[in-house]
């Protein structure tokens, strides 16, 4: 329990920082106009792409023999991968929406 405090202490300038960001972050989020937050919430997935990059670069520089490394790096890309795709799937939905339908 001591080292807890002490962490805490030692720390305590950016526990302060994370917790002005996430009242921060929740006050823009809550703000946010429903009509603004499909396109907000599909351009940050497409975005989040660098999570990708990161966890090849993770895998990359992992030892072989480091397994938890390697399976993590492994699920990082997968998820990354499909938040990605997932961001533009719901663009490309939501710019259909925007489009002048066809006269057969």
């Amino acid at each position: 329990m001591d080292t807890f405090f002490q962490f805490f202490t030692d720390h305590l300038d950016f526990i302060f920082i994370i917790i002005l960001m996430v009242i921060l972050g929740f006050e823009v989020i809550s703000n946010v106009p429903t009509v603004l937050h499909t396109p907000l919430m599909s351009g940050a997935n497409a975005i989040h792409g660098v999570v990708i990059i990161g966890a090849i670069i993770i895998m990359g520089q992992a030892e072989p023999d480091n397994y938890l490394a390697l399976i993590l790096g492994f699920l990082a890309v997968i998820l990354g991968t499909l938040n990605v795709v997932g961001g533009f799937v719901v663009t490309d939905r939501m710019l259909e929406m925007f489009k002048k339908k066809k006269k057969n």
